[in-house]
């Protein structure tokens, strides 16, 4: 098994210093506002999950980042508690551990909201690479050491290949979105983001599901 710790290649980010400054300013503006007015939306699903099934509302689970940094994303809860006792296992469209509200909230990616406040810490950004977990990176690297390429940058909560890439239930769609998302490191710029961000809301917006 390969070490997932970056090597020291040079940066292939295509964003400058000034450019990667207001992607942060726009991040912590944008998560701030969200948060505040979305509390709403918050308290309704909390209640919701509270009512509807045992176990924490609030999900956590250590992904690893920018740097190759272990950090905690918070999700709502979708799966029955236990889901992954014996072993990491993905997730999949038809997922029979999801409850009935998580499939609601997993169809409409509102169990994605939490990372309002990963966005406000500075764990991850809105656009970049979806962070994933040390088990399945290690199973990617195996295949492609490229992966490390992308610890340059903070992971993000939408990008291009979760919008057409769809949901990374096998590995062979891990490695077509290592593809896209190393296609976005050595390509973004500020109005690659803004395209990325319109494309997400108008897919949310317009009902599309997983």
């Amino acid at each position: 098994m390969k070490d997932s710790t970056p090597s020291n290649n040079i940066s292939i980010d295509n964003m400058n210093a000034l450019q990667r400054g207001v992607k942060r300013f726009c991040d912590i503006l944008g998560s701030s506002l969200g948060l505040l007015l979305l509390s709403w939306a918050f308290l309704i699903i909390y209640i919701v999950q509270k009512s509807t099934s045992k176990g924490p509302a609030i999900f956590s689970q250590e992904r690893i980042g920018k740097g190759g940094k272990p950090f905690k994303i918070y999700k709502f809860r979708t799966m029955i508690v236990g889901a992954e006792n014996d072993h990491p296992m993905l997730a999949q469209v038809d997922d029979d551990r999801l409850t009935k509200v998580g499939k609601f909230l997993r169809e409409h990616h509102l169990d994605e909201l939490p990372q309002l406040w990963n966005v406000l810490k500075g764990d991850m950004s809105f656009v970049g690479y979806r962070p994933e977990r040390k088990f399945y990176i290690d199973q990617i690297m195996e295949q492609n050491p490229d992966y490390q390429l992308l610890y340059a940058i903070q992971p993000g909560v939408t990008s291009d290949a979760t919008i057409y890439n769809g949901y990374t239930d096998t590995m062979e769609k891990m490695m077509k979105r290592l593809d896209m998302d190393l296609y976005y490191l050595r390509h973004r710029t500020l109005r690659m983001d803004a395209r990325i961000i319109f494309q997400t809301l108008i897919s949310i917006g317009g009902g599309k599901k997983i």
